[in-house]
């Protein structure tokens, strides 16, 4: 097979740019929000690598691009590629078991079948960009199955898998019928990585039992002699420049018109969040409702700002739960709140990043309170926004950050009157306490940023495979 000419390739199913209409009409692409994109620009820049991915339109053919100085390379997916890989299997099936069936999973073969062809193509695709003896990382749960077909058409590469979301334990994951074939689309890379030990030792535990592999702690040992580790390696954020964009006049300057149009309340809650059932988002407003109808909070000093982006709005479920909350926040306001004084402030739209550091600057109080995340970057930037040590961290002990923020007010998000107060708590906790609260979370975040985990997940990748021969630069020197 004729190789390419990237010793880093990286394997996600978006390309890290959106396209965009300007106002000329013309179109143009701009850098996608979210973790995943903040979190590998870095490395691919040290790297000059390319990145594989669907640019985000169904049926549209493109050639390879660079922008910004990334290299580009899209793959195509049809109409029914987008409803069946990604709203079906990947968001139907996969996400809803992976995480603790918030949702009743679907498994339907048609949808798995696009699901093998969808990765396929994403392997090909790879093998072609690849230079010889490269690195190529391939990123989450809708590619599981890349890293085995990749390695039967390019043998001499390294490869990397990483899970961004929770991997779920035996019990849940052993309803999938495809459970063995994705088992073993993951052991083709030499390192799989997971944001939590348990994790990694559910994978580990779950290979032992149904592909029988001989496993000894994190290692699986392969009988072509290949071995596999899989660990922990918790994601994180650009420390550093969130809290740079935090500091600017025009962030502050936005956070003070932020609290002023908001009736600048002695108090500003705020949850920021996917617009997902994962999220806990309707469980939050009610336990915060119930605190204002129980006298609490009052309307006139305190405002909850719930910021939901729209998120898969083509999949039924989402669009029930977008209804369900509407409806709420309608019912909380109507009934409690006052005229130009709601008890939510509810936005159902996306913001750039200074936007969002200016919300996170204008709040006292985050509440963060998912069911179930892979980790939730959103408590880390929100940490990394209070240069000051001031404001609370409310923090759902399922989320993958719990681990390191430890010092946040911790809730089962699932108990509502725990959730209460949670929230209690940390609004009227003295000043000493959030201070030394959020003095340790940030030094958690700053020592453990982004490059700390790209750079700890590519040594550990050269480490697994040693004979390699070429190294990945890290994203700044050691």
């Amino acid at each position: 097979m004729t190789t390419g000419s990237a010793d880093l390739v990286i394997v996600a199913n978006r390309l890290p740019v959106d396209r965009v209409t300007l106002p000329d009409g013309s179109l143009d692409w701009r850098r996608s929000p979210g973790g995943l994109v903040s979190a590998l620009e870095p490395v691919m820049r040290s790297n000059d690598g390319a990145w594989i991915g669907w640019p985000g339109v169904a049926g549209e053919e493109l050639e390879p691009f660079v922008d910004d100085g990334l290299s580009l390379v899209p793959v195509a997916l049809s109409e029914t590629e987008v409803e069946e890989f990604y709203e079906g299997f990947s968001n139907g099936t996969l996400w809803p078991l992976y995480h603790d069936v918030v949702a009743k999973p679907e498994f339907h073969r048609e949808w798995w079948d696009a699901f093998v062809t969808v990765n396929q193509r994403f392997a090909d695709k790879a093998a072609t960009v690849a230079a010889k003896d490269a690195t190529v990382w391939v990123q989450d749960y809708q590619m599981q199955l890349v890293p085995q077909m990749l390695r039967e058409l390019r043998p001499d590469l390294r490869i990397g898998f990483y899970l961004h979301i929770p991997f779920p334990p035996a019990e849940l994951f052993q309803q999938l019928p495809w459970r063995r074939e994705i088992l073993e689309g993951l052991l083709g890379a030499d390192l799989v990585g997971f944001q939590l030990s348990g994790a990694a030792q559910n994978f580990v535990r779950l290979v032992r039992q149904r592909v029988g592999h001989k496993t000894h702690r994190d290692m699986v040992y392969l009988p072509d002699g290949r071995s596999v580790r899989a660990a922990a390696f918790p994601i994180s954020i650009d420390a550093e420049d969130f809290e740079k964009l935090a500091r600017s006049d025009s962030v502050n300057a936005r956070a003070a018109q932020i609290r002023t149009a908001l009736g600048n309340p002695e108090r500003v809650l705020l949850g920021i969040d996917r617009l997902d059932y994962t999220k806990g988002i309707y469980s939050r407003l009610r336990a915060y409702s119930e605190l204002v109808k129980d006298g609490h909070f009052d309307v006139n000093d305190s405002v909850f700002v719930q910021v939901a982006t729209p998120s898969r709005e083509r999949v039924e479920q989402y669009r029930v739960l977008r209804d369900d909350i509407d409806r709420l926040v309608g019912r909380i306001n109507g009934d409690l709140g006052r005229i130009g004084q709601p008890v939510i402030a509810y936005l159902h739209s996306s913001y750039p990043r200074h936007e969002m550091a200016a919300l996170y600057r204008a709040a006292d109080i985050m509440v963060v309170t998912p069911y179930r995340d892979g980790m939730n970057l959103v408590a880390k930037e929100y940490v990394a926004c209070r240069y000051d040590n001031d404001g609370a961290l409310v923090l759902s002990e399922f989320a993958g950050a719990a681990n390191e923020l430890r010092q946040a007010w911790q809730v089962n998000p699932y108990d509502i009157n725990g959730m209460k107060s949670a929230i209690l708590g940390a609004a009227t906790s003295d000043e000493k306490e959030r201070t030394r609260r959020m003095k340790a979370m940030r030094k958690t975040v700053s020592e453990h940023d982004v490059a700390s985990w790209a750079d700890g997940f590519l040594a550990e990748l050269a480490a697994v495979r040693p004979s390699h021969g070429k190294p990945v630069r890290p994203v700044r020197p050691a």
